[in-house]
């Protein structure tokens, strides 16, 4: 024993080197010489200083990890081989912690929790075999990476499957990456270059003040029709800030939705209750909602952010963007193929005024503008219509074209408060 902790020392305490720390590298496996070697990630977390390089070797480690320190963990090459996984343990994922919002219980794949300057890279963290039954919706939220009252960056990461065993109707658990703040705690992570599929509620997620997300270049793919959850792909809520640029947004689908349903519609970008969020140069398709910013009378509003250059295609029920908020820029857009309206500042939800839609080019849709009956001064002013059947109209609901190969709002009750944001 005494062998194995000197080892284990040599190998892992930093080094002063010229008045500059030097931190240590360590593996996961065995694909390196040279460095002190470790079963499991846990392991080499926790054996290792703050500052330290945790190098994942390709293959299966079906663990939770929880980190409360500043580290590297990247998955690495070995010959032809390049994928390092974290799956599920054998007896399911468990909970390891709770929702700084609401106390609820969350089951973790990865843990970062108090802590700053945690990378992590090249890693998949799939939740398929999690053992966590619906069972009439348990509370118990299955969430693949969650930075909590903590920062750094995700690069490069696949979160996979992090959904529910069984049937799981309407059950609003199962996040990808989860970033949150609370208890006068802050979270600071740039999200980039990653893939997210197959969650259950929400792909990529930034909620309450404290938090800053940056999420940018990542493919964020839904389960398509589905009657599990209402999904959105990316979600900044509840006071949180940042920016979400250049992703590509699909296939949120909630199966059963109609348009006289209240809070439960899936959309590819959602900004619920935060102010001043950027959501520019996205690609969003298949979805009910496109983009939506929300404000909300309890929890805080969405005005003041930006909506520019993104591409929306096939919106089914409902917008390519909609607007709950007031004093938005929404410019540059181009926006193909929805059901209802491409941009609709919507009154049923409240005051809606000074928002600046202008230089959208909007094809194919019941409306190309639906502006509120009820909405104050807004400024709609150059945008170019191709096959809408109502340039700017008047309404909060539009009568669907003859023909049309996305689902018809037939419902003649007025469109109200539909996006369904996650708050674990």
């Amino acid at each position: 024993m005494n062998t194995i902790r000197a080892a284990i020392t040599s190998s892992v305490f930093l080094v002063a080197l010229g008045g500059h720390l030097m931190a240590a590298t360590v593996q996961v496996g065995t694909c390196r010489s040279g460095v002190a070697t470790f079963s499991s990630i846990q392991s080499a977390v926790n054996a290792t200083p703050a500052g330290a390089r945790v190098l994942v070797c390709p293959g299966t480690y079906p663990e939770q990890v929880v980190i409360k320190k500043a580290l590297t963990l990247r998955g690495v090459q070995s010959g032809t081989l390049g994928a390092a996984v974290i799956a599920a343990p054998p007896g399911g994922v468990v909970q390891n912690t709770t929702s700084l919002a609401t106390g609820n219980p969350i089951a973790a794949q990865i843990l970062v929790t108090g802590t700053t300057d945690v990378s992590i890279s090249n890693l998949t963290i799939d939740g398929s075999n999690n053992g966590i039954s619906s069972n009439g919706c348990t509370p118990l939220n299955l969430i693949g990476l969650y930075y909590q009252n903590a920062s750094g960056r995700v690069n490069h990461v696949a979160a996979l499957n992090q959904a529910l065993t069984g049937s799981s109707i309407g059950c609003q658990v199962g996040l990808g990456i989860f970033v949150q703040s609370g208890n006068g705690g802050t979270s600071t992570v740039a999200v980039t270059n990653s893939h997210v599929q197959n969650y259950q509620k929400n792909g990529i997620t930034g909620n309450e003040v404290g938090t800053t997300v940056v999420i940018s270049r990542n493919t964020v793919i839904g389960q398509g029709p589905t009657n599990g959850a209402a999904e959105n792909s990316i979600q900044i809520g509840f006071g949180a800030t940042g920016k979400i640029s250049s992703n590509t947004a699909m296939d949120d689908i909630w199966a059963p939705d109609t348009l006289s349903d209240t809070a439960d519609a899936a959309s590819g970008i959602l900004v619920f209750a935060s102010a001043g969020v950027t959501v520019s140069g996205n690609t969003v398709g298949n979805t009910q909602f496109g983009i939506a910013f929300v404000s909300d009378p309890i929890s805080g509003t969405a005005d003041g952010g930006i909506i520019k250059g993104n591409k929306i295609t096939a919106t089914h029920i409902l917008d390519g963007i909609e607007l709950c908020s007031s004093s938005n820029t929404v410019h540059d857009n181009t926006i193909n193929g929805s059901a209802e309206s491409a941009i609709h500042v919507d009154s049923s939800c409240g005051s809606v005024m000074n928002n600046v839609v202008s230089e959208n080019t909007l094809n194919d849709a019941c409306a190309g503008i639906l502006l509120g009956t009820a909405a104050g001064s807004n400024d709609i002013d150059s945008n170019a219509f191709f096959n809408t059947r109502h340039t700017v109209m008047t309404a909060d609901q539009c009568t669907p074209p003859l023909l049309s190969l996305r689902q018809p709002t037939t419902s003649s009750v007025a469109q109200t408060l539909r996006p369904s944001p996650v708050r674990p």
